[in-house]
């Protein structure tokens, strides 16, 4: 006689749930989260999966909705009501923006030390100190999406706290850093390079993810991981100014993070990174699928793909081996230092912008200005 089937408790069934979304949406704390989240949350994310949202929007609503259970929980002992009422919002703010000296003096101004404590100890707080301001006005943003998305109104921009978020940042200024507190431009790539000279498979697969991530605009470290073979295609050789033809390579993106799958943006490759690129696909025998993937402790190469987070420690593991500063760089410095690269040498900014497939001209031209300045006419009047 069969045993009846053990019910699945609330959690365990969240977790099969999640498992569907991660078909989609790459989760790598399912189980945690299967805890933290509720039901609606999870039907929540279920339905932005279903209208198509970009990977990376939904991984950064998933990121902020486990951050804003979490600090809830901690903070008021429940999970968080929705619509979130404007008290609720207001202490969100308080707990996140705040003056250290004035902390220091008075423990309770800024987050409560029971708070901090337990959003550490799950790995949600990781700095010490207040939020940047971008933070926190990215994830009352998510909030408010996420509240909308539920058929419901929120307070999010209601006077009181507009008013909360401007006094607060004044009253706790923090300098505005950029996702890469240097940018990996050329001759900052040639030292990485550097470190990559032997025909280990370790070294041309990094090698490659380098040149190809750098030359093509500078890519995000989600599309260079989750790179497969079938958006490569192989074009004409360019003619060489006085040497041989150059090949020549065009990686169709897809959606991207600016973006819908309708768009097929291309961005080219040409010379030595193609090289590169195709040394590592012929060592590691792969002729579909994920292009950059894991390589074992034997030299066995994955099926699967790197995890974006590897493109990371790969660029840092790299600048220590460079004698350079690793908490310096990350993967965004090479998105950055192309710009860079192409201010330094005279690239027109919107054939830079063609090749980097950036969509806000102020956010490009911001590195132009950065190159540029130091050296231009304005800054030597005297």
């Amino acid at each position: 006689m069969a045993k009846p089937k053990k019910s699945q408790t609330s959690v365990e069934r969240r977790a099969e749930e999640l498992d569907t979304i991660a078909a989609v949406l790459p989760i790598e704390r399912r189980d945690e989260l299967a805890e933290l989240l509720t039901d609606q949350d999870v039907e929540t994310l279920r339905h932005l999966v279903n209208q198509g949202m970009g990977d990376n929007t939904l991984r950064a609503l998933t990121s902020d909705l486990a951050y804003l259970e979490a600090w809830g929980l901690a903070a008021t002992g429940h999970s968080l009501p929705w619509p979130a009422p404007e008290a609720l919002l207001l202490k969100f703010v308080a707990h996140h923006l705040w003056d250290p000296e004035k902390h220091a003096t008075d423990p309770g101004h800024g987050m409560p030390a029971e708070v901090d404590e337990s959003l550490r100890s799950q790995g949600f707080l990781k700095s010490v100190g207040p939020h940047a301001p971008s933070t926190v006005r990215r994830r009352l943003a998510n909030w408010s999406t996420l509240t909308k998305w539920r058929g419901l109104h929120g307070a999010f921009a209601s006077p009181a706290l507009k008013s909360a978020i401007r006094l607060a940042i004044r009253a706790a200024p923090r300098q505005r850093l950029r996702k890469s507190a240097k940018a990996v431009t050329g001759d900052v790539l040639a030292k990485l390079l550097a470190t990559c000279a032997t025909d280990s498979l370790r070294d041309l697969r990094d090698r490659a993810i380098l040149m190809v991530a750098f030359a093509s605009g500078g890519r995000r470290r989600s599309e260079i991981a989750g790179l497969r073979s079938e958006q490569l295609t192989v074009e004409p050789p360019i003619p060489g100014d006085d040497g041989p033809s150059l090949p020549s390579l065009a990686i169709h993106l897809g959606r991207t993070k600016t973006t819908s799958g309708d768009e097929d943006d291309v961005v080219y490759l040409t010379g030595r990174p193609v090289d590169a690129l195709n040394a590592w696909m012929v060592a590691a025998k792969i002729e579909s699928g994920s292009v950059f993937r894991g390589i074992g402790r034997w030299g066995t190469v994955s099926r699967r793909p790197i995890d974006p987070q590897s493109v990371n420690a790969i660029i840092k593991q790299r600048a220590e081996m460079a004698g350079l500063e690793p908490g310096d760089f990350s993967a965004h410095g090479l998105r950055s230092g192309y710009l860079t690269e192409a201010a330094n040498r005279g690239v027109p900014l919107p054939e830079a912008m063609e090749q980097s497939r950036h969509r806000s001209v102020q956010q490009a031209s911001s590195y132009y200005n950065s190159a540029t300045r130091r050296s231009g006419r304005a800054a030597r009047l005297l």
